[in-house]
């Protein structure tokens, strides 16, 4: 037997494409057409119930003919007929229990923060030299995948080891619902293999911060000047002499928080005051989005850690060639692709398992 609706959520999938219906109306009205602040938010919402009326739609064309070859296999004595019907009820059986898995996903409350730009923020923890040569490889993880998603990343400040590593590193990511992709990646995560350095060729385990922030507008954050203290200061970044040898770079503390944020990358300090503002208010936000919600805190807590080897939400083991999520129990033996940008694999099974424990939730 195919698991069908229910009475509860079909009735509220009617109700969704009765709206999506007026929405599209209201979307051909000349009066709304030509007025944009009218116009943008009904297109959004067209756009946003578009994929769940799509399948909803799909779903009860599949319901009828389901229900077809069902009668059809009840009231035919022909033998051949009764087989063909049988074997029509399982192949639209399994196609209307996907999609009535598919509508409940769909239909799970959205993440309002999905649609952010994010501050990711990376640093080496426990491993020496080789931590900062990971933490290096991590960023550059990120920045390739972000390439295949069409996203722009920039550099707002970056500290770098003698070794050619990084110690810090704090970019923005601009594009689509990239803090919906990126959510889970905050954590350790942990790197064993051997360094170069290692002479007696000992597997040694060296460990990473990942922070993954949603980025935060003035609108939603307000900071006042009067609570900033701004201070200047010659950056010792890339960039060449001008660079150098000018008071362009700029470091902002907070006062009523004490988060402080420096930004180095552009030779204009305007720049880099407006970038380092941008993350600012990111953390800011952060902030309180911690302190409102205590028990978010303590998951992202338990999730970032202090950066110590023991404290890990993924392993990266390069002699057995495998990546390890240790919170989905997840092995995948691809490294050398993992390492290249090739992450969206990873990243779909953390939201498969995000949405089967959201659904577990409802039905519990």
């Amino acid at each position: 037997m195919s698991d069908r609706l229910d009475s509860k959520l079909e009735a509220k999938l009617k109700d969704l494409e009765g709206r999506f219906h007026e929405l599209a109306r209201q979307m051909s009205d000349p009066d709304v057409v030509g007025d944009r602040a009218k116009y943008t938010p009904i297109a959004r919402s067209y756009s946003e119930l578009d994929p769940v009326v799509v399948k909803y739609q799909e779903y009860t064309v599949v319901l009828k003919e389901l229900d077809e070859a069902e009668e059809m296999l009840r009231s035919s004595d022909d033998p051949d007929m009764k087989e063909m019907a049988s074997e029509e009820c399982r192949a639209l059986g399994g196609r209307l229990d996907e999609l009535n898995h598919a509508l409940k996903i769909l239909l799970l409350p959205k993440d309002p923060l999905d649609d952010k730009n994010v501050v990711l923020e990376i640093r080496a923890g426990t491993g020496g030299d080789e931590a900062t040569l990971f933490a290096e490889e991590i960023f550059r993880v990120y920045c390739r995948f972000a390439e295949t998603m069409k996203w722009k990343v920039e550099t707002t400040d970056l500290s770098k080891s003698e070794v050619g590593g990084i110690k810090e590193v704090v970019a923005v990511i601009e594009g689509d619902r990239v803090y919906s992709r990126l959510k889970f990646e905050s954590g350790v995560h942990r790197v064993q293999r051997v360094p170069a350095t290692e002479t007696q060729g000992r597997i040694h385990t060296s460990a990473i911060t990942v922070a993954i922030l949603p980025e935060a507008d003035e609108v939603t954050v307000d900071i006042a000047e009067k609570d900033l203290r701004v201070d200047t200061f010659c950056s010792s970044g890339p960039g060449g002499q001008s660079v150098n040898t000018t008071q362009s770079a700029v470091r902002i503390v907070h006062l009523p928080t004490n988060i402080v944020v420096q930004c180095q990358n552009e030779k204009s300090w305007h720049k880099n005051k407006a970038s380092a503002m941008q993350v600012l208010r990111s953390r800011v936000y952060d902030k309180m989005m911690r302190e409102q919600h205590e028990s978010i805190a303590a998951e992202r807590r338990g999730l970032i850690g202090s950066g110590d080897r023991s404290e890990k939400i993924r392993t990266y083991n390069f002699p057995q060639s495998r990546v390890t999520d240790h919170r989905i129990g997840v092995t995948m033996h691809n490294l050398p692709s993992i390492m290249k940008g090739g992450i969206g694999e990873l990243i779909d099974a953390l939201v498969a398992h995000d949405q089967a424990e959201q659904l577990r939730q409802v039905r519990g």
